[in-house]
């Protein structure tokens, strides 16, 4: 017995005329790939942490798809931590950042492992998410406070590491 639901595919299961973007988010450069659930992904390369550049795959996507201000997007949590969380919800948009070990797999059969596969993944399961289906579990966001305090023993952890390596 299967837990997946089905879906009908049909043009009027998707919101109309908001936008839907995903990030992957690495080291030097971020992924961002973008669509309104109609047409296919529009993806962008910007560089790591530039918020100048995700505000401009916002706008060029809004014109490319004739949308009007509603923009949900999400991300992996990982090591980039809140601050794009807080910047995107300052910026108007609906983000999620969701939890890397609930994200659905295929444990039977090897599977690509790129970028471009990874965030065409994370939008389409970003639009599942918006009809209504259970696909992830979302993170919730920790106080300043709390994220700093981790950051400490992170950064302990750092420097003992460097002193005793050789």
């Amino acid at each position: 017995m299967s837990t997946t639901q089905a879906v009908p595919q049909r043009e009027d299961t998707a919101i109309q005329g908001e936008l839907y973007m995903s990030f992957e988010l690495g080291d030097k450069s971020w992924k961002v790939t973008t669509s309104d659930g109609h047409r296919g992904p529009s993806r962008y390369n910007v560089g790591a942490g530039d918020t100048a550049a995700v505000a401009d795959c916002i706008r060029k996507a809004r014109e490319r798809c004739q949308l009007g201000p509603r923009v949900h997007s999400c991300y992996e949590a990982g090591r980039d931590g809140w601050w794009l969380h807080r910047w995107l919800i300052e910026q108007g948009v609906d983000n999620i950042v969701v939890d890397s070990s609930s994200i659905e797999v295929n444990r039977h059969a090897r599977r690509a492992k790129t970028d471009r596969i990874d965030g065409d993944k994370l939008l389409a399961m970003l639009l599942r998410h918006h009809r209504g289906e259970r696909v992830w579990s979302v993170v919730h966001e920790p106080t300043p406070e709390d994220e700093d305090a981790r950051r400490t023993h992170r950064e302990l952890a750092r420097l003992t590491q460097e002193r005793t390596s050789t």
